[in-house]
């Protein structure tokens, strides 16, 4: 070859390996870009729950100021509002963040695994089998032995969300995997556990009527530091698994062929998905109730924000959850002077303005 034509060849390769060089380096500041971004939505969302946490510590019917709140807080056998204080207030407060939570992730993990946007645990009938699980313990008094009658209620809630949720997994055993019947199969729960719930209602007397119908509200009244323990632990035990699982989650949404290319098992992730999922959830519904409407929205309200890498989506979910359970928390003590309204009543009415106004922000 000449020199000449070497000497253009080589230049041209070297201006095209440059050109593709630059292409690289621009992708790579993108992609750090969004990452920081990311990072910074997920902060700012921590920063939100904190200061509603707060907010709902220092906001109730009481009408505690500041300098009585610190004094009741560095106090804890001060007298009446010290009581306030550890047993009602930073209760309600905590129990409401964790709740929130639970619910977002397994909402979030829900509808990944099972690839429709309308799955949470409400519409697939874990919260409808624990419903049926609390009537059976406050109308019939049916309880596992040698339990405390204070645990009598959430640990028969949670045994029947745990089994709604096992036999979730049946079917897609059963059935090969196949979301769509999964979801048939779980909206086939609510209404068969939401007709048993009603026969329990029926037969009930008007004190467990009374007390049955409070249950199905959803309510933070429960909380006690017992629970927010076990609630705090099931979180820390399960969260890391889930976050782990992120990677392979985010294979799953480009479709099943698509991740097991990537040498994701499907199948093994479906079920230890649905395993997390019914244990966060079982644990939720069965310390405050029946509370609808955060594990559906909170997910869609993380991936507006964060996008599909379930790195973040994940975490997402469970902030955005968190903050729309607080924010219920705090509505239901203010709304009405004096009154504490059941927090179910209300997430509906803090959850619907946060995702309209991401909907609306991205022009969806």
């Amino acid at each position: 070859m000449p020199t000449k034509e070497r000497e253009t060849t080589t230049g041209g390769s070297s201006a095209e390996m440059a050109r593709l060089a630059a292409r690289l380096t621009g992708i790579q500041a993108s992609y750090v870009k969004l990452t920081r971004h990311r990072v910074g939505l997920l902060c700012l969302l921590a920063g939100l729950i904190l200061f509603s946490i707060l907010l709902d510590f220092s906001l109730g019917p009481a009408g505690l100021g500041p300098s009585a709140l610190l004094h009741a807080l560095l106090n804890p056998s001060s007298g009446t509002n010290a009581v306030i204080v550890w047993h009602i207030r930073l209760p309600y407060a905590l129990m409401a963040a964790l709740v929130g939570v639970a619910l977002g992730i397994s909402g979030g993990e829900m509808q990944t695994v099972l690839d429709n946007p309308l799955a949470s645990p409400y519409t697939l009938g874990v919260s409808a089998a624990a419903a049926f699980g609390a009537s059976l313990a406050i109308v019939l008094h049916w309880h596992i032995p040698y339990v405390p009658e204070n645990w009598m209620v959430p640990l028969d809630a949670f045994v029947f969300a745990v089994g709604s949720a096992g036999l979730l997994e049946l079917v897609a055993r059963a059935r090969g995997h196949s979301t769509a019947m999964v979801v048939l199969f779980g909206i086939a729960l609510v209404f068969t556990f939401h007709a048993f719930v009603a026969l329990m209602q029926f037969i009930a007397d008007e004190d467990a009527l009374q007390d049955l119908v409070f249950w199905t509200m959803g309510s933070l009244t429960r909380a006690d530091w017992g629970k927010i323990s076990v609630m705090g632990i099931g979180c820390l035990l399960v969260l890391p698994f889930c976050f782990r699982s992120a990677p392979a989650l985010t294979a799953l949404r480009l479709g099943e062929d698509r991740a097991a290319s990537y040498g994701v098992d499907t199948k093994r992730l479906r079920m230890m998905s649905l395993l997390r999922i019914s244990m966060l959830s079982a644990l939720a519904v069965s310390f405050v109730g029946t509370i609808g409407f955060v594990g559906l929205v909170a997910p869609h309200i993380a991936r507006r924000l964060l996008g599909e890498d379930h790195r973040f989506y994940l975490p997402g979910s469970a902030l955005c959850g968190g903050l729309i359970m607080s924010l219920a928390s705090i509505a239901a003590k203010n709304i009405l002077p004096g009154v504490v309204i059941p927090v179910g009543i209300v997430t509906s009415l803090v959850g619907i303005p946060f995702f309209l106004a991401v909907v609306l922000r991205k022009g969806a």
